[in-house]
């Protein structure tokens, strides 16, 4: 079993942000988790990968137990994830955002630089020819040398992402990465997340573009009010009555 999550619950105080929700994600499948807002979406990625400790329940990933385990232990073990508000280096240009990605796999160091340089500047070069095929891969490597955030905002969206990439994940957490984009936009994004698993990378998609969502998640997952209301493919859930009168049939609900 590639990613499992069972029972997971999270409580905040006296509110239950999730209840007993369990899911399976398979190695190469991209995974879609929809539902209204405040459904549990994003508290799902927060303690999958981390940043929340669950009050219940239990994550194994590739048999391992990691339930509870710090955001930065997690990354190690193959997770990567964006976020629904972009979190650029906004001084810093297109590359440098993605080499910062890439600095947990630095094996020199301040020795090394006062040493033997010359296995520093290896290093380095490995890195930016690394972070440019990213870059070429998510169709920006001509805008590499750009401060990042002078970028178009679906521009942003692939740098965050390409950035992502850089820790080697083998498994991408995805949170709503078709927010402010246009049509065209969006094509290009399911294309692009359509290589991203191609090369090896399982992916897990929050999103709210149905059409993204339908057009390429292999399995897909609805919650609403934190539980778990359908499960399947995008045939089975597009057509589920209780999905439909929770979430596509009600595109106004607050």
């Amino acid at each position: 079993m590639f990613l499992e999550i069972e029972g997971l619950t999270m409580q905040f105080g006296g509110l239950s942000a999730l209840k007993d929700v369990s899911m399976t994600v398979e190695e190469g499948e991209i995974h879609g988790l929809i539902g209204p807002n405040g459904s549990g979406k994003t508290t799902t990625f927060n303690v999958v990968s981390g940043y929340y400790k669950p009050s219940g329940g239990r994550i194994t990933f590739r048999k391992r137990d990691i339930t509870g385990l710090p955001a930065h232990k997690i990354t190690a073990t193959g997770f990567a994830r964006t976020f629904q508000n972009l979190r650029l280096f906004k001084s810093m240009t297109v590359l440098d955002n993605v080499l910062v990605g890439m600095g947990q796999h630095a094996t020199t160091g301040l020795w090394q630089e006062i040493l033997n340089p010359i296995a520093v500047r290896r290093e380095e070069k490995g890195f930016i020819e690394k972070a440019m095929k990213l870059l070429e891969l998510l169709g920006i490597a001509n805008l590499s040398g750009y401060p990042a955030t002078s970028l178009s905002y679906g521009h942003q969206r692939r740098v965050e992402i390409a950035r992502a990439l850089g820790t080697d994940p083998t498994i991408l957490l995805l949170d709503e990465p078709a927010a402010g984009l246009n049509d065209v936009e969006s094509k290009d994004l399911r294309e692009t997340l359509v290589k991203i698993r191609a090369s090896g990378v399982t992916i897990v998609l929050i999103e709210h573009d149905m059409k993204l969502v339908m057009g390429i998640c292999d399995v897909i997952t609805v919650l609403d009010y934190g539980r778990k209301i359908a499960e399947g493919n995008s045939e089975r859930v597009s057509t589920d009555p209780v999905v439909i009168e929770a979430y596509l049939g009600k595109e106004d609900r607050p």
